[in-house]
């Protein structure tokens, strides 16, 4: 069956040694359509980013931009504004017709911790070609917030295919005509459009904006952090809202969508060539997102919204990403939500959750 690979399939895939570890995957890892990557003991600071390039290695490229290590043993700082490169305790060996896609975890898009996974010989970022033998690296690079992190800790995830399953904008009409998969109007080109509600039903908060001289972060530390230290409630009672070059922000999507279980999802930018901001760090969407069964209802999406070149102008119901939706190649035995103790299902306006919920 072609589609996006369940946990269940996963687990093969590790006891077939497709997927390994160093120490050994354990099952917290394992998600409904993904795996969670675990930082490794070193963390190389480099002059810039890079990408391996065709027949090379990242340990190879590393002597060349390495500026100095860190020792992540004991939990170590990355710092603001820096990148890193940290191997990862994952490695790969896919199967022919198997390729991969990684993306931050939500948590870690929340606090503007730009992840990337490279690989040897890799052109692109977070993009796997099918049959890569090879270990994983993660750059890192905090933009709003200084972060601890320790060995371990997971920042980043990975994707598995096998081959393609995008539903195409006819699928995807026959999806929502059966699931419903938004509420209100199914806007669909090239996947769901996502908009912004600037009109929330209470009050006037809209968002939050990162503060830019703020404390360091502990990400083991959950529910931790008093959020007025970190951000700036973003109040709107005209349904608009100018977004500062550079600054990033926490918005909600004004629709609540619903991922059906045998169904993956990754958020996507909605016009390239919109070059004013990027919406979304954190892109992908679980079987059971927003699904009855599995406690959901329906879960708008947290949108992490980064300004670009001049002030930009945000208005209510402006749309800002689509959501690209997949078949699963088997529905998981787990799906996101109760089950699992997932963190953001029947969200709203939501910081991460290492935040004091106000």
């Amino acid at each position: 069956m072609t589609g996006v690979i369940p946990n269940q399939q996963i687990e093969q895939m590790i006891a077939q040694g497709a997927l390994s570890g160093e120490p050994a995957i354990i099952p917290a890892q394992i998600q409904p359509a993904s795996l969670d990557l675990r930082l490794g003991t070193v963390a190389y600071r480099v002059r810039a980013s890079f990408l391996a390039g065709h027949g090379a290695k990242v340990a190879d490229r590393l002597s060349e931009f390495e500026m100095h290590r860190v020792d992540l043993s004991n939990g170590a700082v990355l710092e603001k504004g820096a990148v890193y490169v940290v191997p990862l305790m994952e490695s790969l060996a896919l199967p022919d017709g198997i390729q991969a896609v990684a993306n931050a975890k939500s948590s870690t898009g929340r606090l503007d911790l730009l992840t990337r996974l490279i690989t040897d010989g890799g052109t692109e970022f977070d993009r796997i070609a099918p049959g890569y033998t090879g270990p994983l690296y993660a750059e890192i690079c905090p933009r709003s917030f200084s972060v601890l992190v320790r060995p371990g800790m997971r920042l980043n995830q990975i994707r598995f295919r096998d081959g393609q399953a995008v539903l195409d904008d006819a699928a995807l009409r026959a999806l929502h005509a059966d699931q419903v998969l938004v509420d209100g109007e199914a806007v669909i080109d090239d996947g769901l459009g996502f908009s912004v509600d600037l009109r929330p039903a209470q009050g006037t908060l809209v968002g939050y904006r990162a503060k830019p001289h703020t404390g360091v972060i502990d990400l083991d530390k959950i529910g931790h952090y008093d959020p007025a230290e970190y951000w700036e409630e973003v109040h709107s009672a005209t349904g608009q809202i100018i977004l500062d070059p550079g600054a990033f922000y926490i918005l909600v999507s004004r629709e609540a969508v619903h991922i059906p279980p045998d169904c993956a999802a990754e958020m996507a930018p909605y016009l390239a060539m919109v070059g004013e901001f990027r919406v979304h760090y954190a892109g992908f969407f679980d079987p059971g997102f927003g699904h009855d069964a599995a406690g959901g209802a329906g879960s708008r999406g947290v949108l992490e919204v980064r300004c670009h070149e001049a002030p930009f102008v945000l208005e209510h119901a402006q749309i800002v990403g689509r959501l690209v939706y997949e078949k699963m190649s088997q529905v998981p035995t787990q799906l996101y939500g109760a089950g699992i103790a997932s963190n953001y299902q029947g969200q709203g306006l939501k910081l991460s959750k290492h935040f004091k919920t106000p």
